[in-house]
């Protein structure tokens, strides 16, 4: 399986998000493609530049259990991600919106509010990460986490304190302190 063959097949999907959670093509193996911690994407150990390529292939990323594919109508095709397929670059309040919420950009240009769609949550190994589509998910950059932080009031419960952001009517816990 090629770059080229998949870009074909998804051509006529750009601008889209296609239905892939209703497709359910044969597994026609794995492919050296892999989404790496820094949102960046590889095939064959050599980093993709195009961008174009890049946001029109995570419109068909598809997770099933803690497998990571590539799905056209016809096919599905195995990929390594490393930790979350897109990771959230930046963030700003919006202007005149009550309550006051926060609205996130992915690293492939996906905007979505932090709101009850779209929690902050705590992955298994302790880091935050935010649902952007379907069962996939955003690592929070660094940068945008200190922001936060800069940001965040202390809310107390029965046995912690937390350091927290207010979206959306909501309290998003960025940690235990």
């Amino acid at each position: 399986m090629s770059l080229e063959h998949i870009s074909k097949q998804l051509t006529d999907l750009e601008g889209k998000l296609p239905p892939v959670e209703l497709w359910d093509p044969p597994y026609c193996g794995e492919m050296p493609m892999e989404i790496k911690a820094d949102g960046s994407w590889f095939y064959m150990g050599t980093v993709i530049n195009r961008e174009r390529l890049v946001r029109l292939f995570s419109t068909v990323l598809k997770k099933e259990e803690n497998d990571y594919f590539l799905v056209t109508p016809v096919e599905k095709i195995k990929i390594t991600v490393t930790k979350e397929p897109f990771v959230i670059t930046h963030w700003h309040w919006l202007d005149d919106v009550t309550p006051s919420t926060i609205e996130l950009t992915t690293n492939l240009g996906d905007m979505l509010l932090l709101d009850e769609e779209h929690k902050l949550e705590i992955s298994n190994n302790g880091e935050l990460k935010v649902r952007v589509r379907r069962n996939l998910y955003a690592s929070i950059h660094r940068n945008v986490f200190y922001q936060w932080a800069e940001q965040a009031e202390i809310m107390e419960d029965k046995k912690n304190q937390h350091l927290v952001i207010n979206s959306a009517g909501l309290n998003h816990i960025l940690g235990k302190i």
